[in-house]
């Protein structure tokens, strides 16, 4: 099988720079062999620091940077010289990533703006050197800091992409053409089940310039929740999409139930998720009549917007976008 370049969770041992020893020096000049002492303070150890790069969209180059060792900072020395600073390491990462303590599960940083620098593991402080120890009882301190250690660890570092609208369905439910055809992604479209195995993401050109990102995300099956299917693997990126558009295919056995399904996937994954606009798209509608129409509409909840659209015949296309783009701008 081949592999996939959709890399959207990254396990790797990470280890900050220790910091450099404090100097235990004393000046002599010529004409004053106890000048007292001078000993300068150790260098930082490097931090390993990540960033935002919106040109990212995949951990992909990571995958193969399982240890990530920032330099150590060198000792202090005579004339009150600090040490060098430990080199940091910048790790570039897509919009949408979560760094977290693979041990404690705690998240430690989140990176959601190109540019944005955060310290995700400090390096350790350089020790003080015997200058700072002289007091009028004590001139000639023998006693300097040693550097602080670093700190080390396993990291998972996960992508949640960043999208204004998700499309949520069971395989094959038409996630994949819509997208083709209202963006200029170029999804893989197939006749069978799980055609979509990894995020695909799109903009949606609007009017008056404007525009919207939609994603097209692997499809869900009963006990995606717990993990069948793609399981998680698709359900943490629906966390980060601000509207939910629930694709149901014409020729559905039960509209309604499909859509209850879908829900409730959710539901087991993360109630915080029902909160979310929902918007319910009939794809395939060129296969129905307005009696069809009628009926598949009286099933549907009646406090959430549906409309009914062809990827095909590009029926409904532009009334769903002015639907979606209602939908994202209002509170």
């Amino acid at each position: 099988m081949e592999k996939s370049n959709f890399v959207d969770q990254i396990r790797i041992f990470c280890r900050s720079g220790h910091g450099g020893a404090g100097s235990k020096h004393f000046m002599r000049t010529k004409y004053n062999a106890l000048a007292g002492p001078d000993g300068g303070d150790g260098g930082r150890g490097g931090h390993i620091i990540l960033r935002g790069n919106k040109n990212l969209w995949t951990l992909l180059h990571l995958r193969y940077y399982k240890n990530v060792l920032a330099e150590n900072g060198e000792a202090g020395s005579g004339n009150n010289c600090t040490g060098r600073f430990g080199k940091d390491i910048i790790i570039d990462v897509p919009l949408g990533t979560i760094a977290r303590d693979e041990e404690t599960n705690k998240k430690d940083a989140e990176i959601l703006e190109d540019g944005q620098e955060i310290i995700w593991i400090k390096g350790g402080r350089g020790g003080l050197g015997n200058s700072h120890f002289a007091t009028a009882t004590n001139q000639a301190p023998e006693h300097a800091q040693p550097g602080e250690p670093g700190s080390e660890g396993w990291k998972v570092l996960e992508l949640k992409m960043l999208a204004d609208v998700g499309l949520v369905g069971f395989p094959n439910a038409g996630k994949s053409t819509l997208l083709s055809v209202v963006t200029a992604a170029k999804p893989k479209i197939a006749n069978y089940a799980f055609t979509t195995l990894v995020p695909q993401l799109g903009m949606v050109e609007y009017r008056d310039g404007k525009s919207f990102c939609m994603a097209d995300l692997p499809g869900i099956i009963e006990g995606a929740a717990e993990g069948k299917g793609l399981g998680h693997r698709f359900l943490r990126h629906i966390e980060r999409n601000a509207v939910l558009l629930f694709l149901i295919p014409a020729d559905s056995n039960d509209h309604k139930k499909e859509f209850e399904i879908l829900v409730n996937e959710l539901k087991q994954y993360n109630p915080e998720l029902l909160h979310k606009k929902f918007i319910i798209a009939i794809s395939k509608s060129d296969l129905l009549d307005e009696e069809l129409k009628t009926e598949i509409a009286k099933e549907l909840p009646k406090n959430i917007p549906h409309i009914f659209i062809s990827s095909a015949t590009q029926q409904g296309l532009t009334a769903l976008k002015d639907l979606l783009w209602k939908s994202l701008t209002s509170e």
